[in-house]
């Protein structure tokens, strides 16, 4: 194996010399870099020389022959990236000694050849790997795809979690590929699906962890003059040199701030609560209007620093519960950005701290604005604050004593309604704005009670305790069905009532079906003889059965 430390600024005068006439003398190269050009290089170089290098670069040539154009491309980054005062390690492929053919059914477990233990140092090492190969019948060379296979196993890039979930050992590393075809790269594109690009982009990198992966196709290489073959070969001296500026681009690089507070917010549950607002805000209107748009947003923006705040409290207290979670999902485990160590507990404590003075100053404004009694309106703020925080949070602690399922169908119900209602200026004592929220409170509880077999021996473990964990799964499961069978029938009785039957309608009558369909899956999962510890299906349709007594009063009222 040949692990080489390419800078020109290391080259004296004759070496130079040798390397210009090296290259004249192969005819792929022959006229495409010329003395001036390596002559730049080398005072680039120099002048790199004298900083300290930033990023690790770790270059990996994938072309099986020596003297090939992708060697010279793969120089030529190198030089750029030298250029750029970047650590640089080159590893052409075909300097390596293992066996390309994953003998056993465990790659991992397979005889690891010297070679290989030093590319996976060098991978480890690196921050940014560079890939160059040629793509062959679409695809990268076998000697790639074999070197892939045998170095980028289970334990080293990533390693299964569970069967849906993996962790990604290679993260933050990112990636650049360089790949030369003869296909045009639009027909490529189009008609073949870059295969070369996105088998290693999506199935390999991204997959162990490596993003963002930038692309540069180089085509059609066979048939190109040596004119074009210089302007490739610059422009990937200038790809290598443009990591001076770093290889995430200012968006980038806020997005990666932000994406794990997006994940750690979990916005995927947040619709429910702002229909179920929208209800209370417009059954008022329909009661005694108007309706007040400022204050419904006004309104709105407390009850989802309150939900994040919530989530947030949830997600630092019960981080050993999420830690220890194997079964994890979308629907339940928490958002995992502690436990993955993608953000601080330090940094959950600080946004806490911040969160509550927002709160606390949109609080004071929703007093000064408020068109009811600010009284009703800071109590109501105030008591659905209290509630849910206290799912998690000391001293009531709901979720640990069998009284969370029931809060968190409460305050995504009745709590946030009756937001709604009396924010626009309706009072506590409407019975309307309690009784409209009956059927949705009993579809939230199927879906909060299936959502704790997921967590079962995590909770339990932790002593948290769900109903799933006092009552088990099977008596939790039936618990859950007859919550299903209470929304129904509550919508028969509230459609008595001539406005509340216009609130629902007659295409609530369809949620029956899908109820149905709920009860059935429970019913199955009842007779299973082994439970399953992943129920995402179930979880899926038992939160889309929310939805039928969120979205069919929200647009009857709109």
């Amino acid at each position: 194996m040949r692990v080489m430390k390419i800078s020109l600024s290391d080259l004296k005068l004759p070496e130079l010399i040798s390397r210009i006439l090296y290259l004249k003398s192969n005819d792929w190269r022959k006229n495409c870099i010329s003395i001036k050009q390596l002559l730049g290089l080398l005072v680039l170089s120099k002048r790199a020389g004298m900083k300290e290098a930033n990023i690790k670069v770790l270059v990996i040539l994938g072309h099986p022959r020596k003297d090939s154009y992708n060697a010279a491309l793969a120089e030529s980054y190198v030089a750029g990236a030298k250029a750029a005062r970047a650590h640089v390690e080159f590893l052409h492929l075909a300097d390596l000694h293992f066996d390309l053919h994953v003998q056993i059914p465990s790659p991992q477990d397979q005889l690891e050849e010297e070679d290989l233990k030093e590319a996976k140092r060098l991978i480890k090492w690196a921050d940014h790997l560079v890939f160059v190969y040629p793509a062959w019948w679409g695809n990268m060379p076998a000697l790639l795809k074999g070197f892939i296979d045998r170095v980028f196993v289970p334990g080293f890039a990533f390693y299964e979690i569970q069967p849906d979930a993996f962790k990604k050992l290679l993260r933050p590393k990112t990636a650049q590929l360089i790949i030369t075809m003869d296909t045009p790269v639009l027909i490529d594109r189009l008609i073949n699906g870059a295969p070369s690009r996105r088998s290693l982009e999506n199935a390999t990198l991204k997959f162990c962890g490596v993003s963002p992966v930038r692309s540069m196709l180089i085509s059609p290489v066979k048939h190109s003059s040596d004119e074009k073959k210089e302007e490739w070969l610059t422009k990937v001296y200038h790809q290598g040199k443009s990591l001076e500026n770093g290889v995430l681009t200012p968006w980038e690089k806020f997005m990666d701030q932000i994406m794990p507070w997006i994940k750690a917010i979990r916005l995927q549950f947040y619709p429910m609560t702002f229909f179920a607002y929208a209800i209370g805000a417009f059954l008022f209107a329909e009661l005694a209007g108007p309706f007040n748009p400022w204050i419904f947003v006004l309104g709105y923006l407390v009850l989802f620093l309150i939900e994040v705040i919530t989530v947030f409290s949830n997600d630092y207290l019960d981080r050993e519960s999420d830690r220890l979670n194997k079964h994890f999902s979308t629907f339940s485990g928490g958002s995992r950005v502690l436990v993955d160590g993608e953000l601080s507990e330090k940094a959950y404590t600080n946004s806490l701290k911040y969160l509550l003075v927002v709160l606390a100053v949109l609080c004071v404004f929703m007093g000064i604005f408020a068109i009811a009694s600010v009284m009703h309106v800071l109590l109501v703020t105030v008591l659905i604050f209290f509630i849910a925080v206290s799912y998690t949070a000391a001293p009531l602690s709901f979720s640990y004593n069998g009284w969370g399922e029931i809060v968190v169908g409460f305050t995504h119900s009745f709590a946030v309604i009756i937001c709604g209602f009396v924010y626009q200026g309706g009072a506590l004592n409407n019975i309307y704005s309690w009784v409209v929220g009956i059927p949705l409170f009993f579809s939230i509880v199927p879906a909060i009670i299936m959502a704790g077999i997921p967590d079962h021996d995590a909770d339990r473990a932790a002593g948290k305790g769900t109903l799933v964990v006092r009552l088990g799964k099977v008596r939790a499961t039936y618990l859950a069905g007859i919550s299903v069978l209470l929304s129904m029938s509550s919508v028969l009785l509230l459609k008595k009532d001539v406005l509340l039957d216009r609130i629902y309608s007659d295409i609530i009558y369809t949620a029956f079906l899908h109820g149905a369909w709920l009860l059935y899956l429970l019913y199955q999962y009842i007779n299973k003889p082994e439970k399953p510890d992943r129920i995402d299906g179930i979880m899926g349709i038992a939160l889309m059965y929310i939805l039928w007594y969120t979205l069919v009063p929200f647009f009857n009222l709109l």
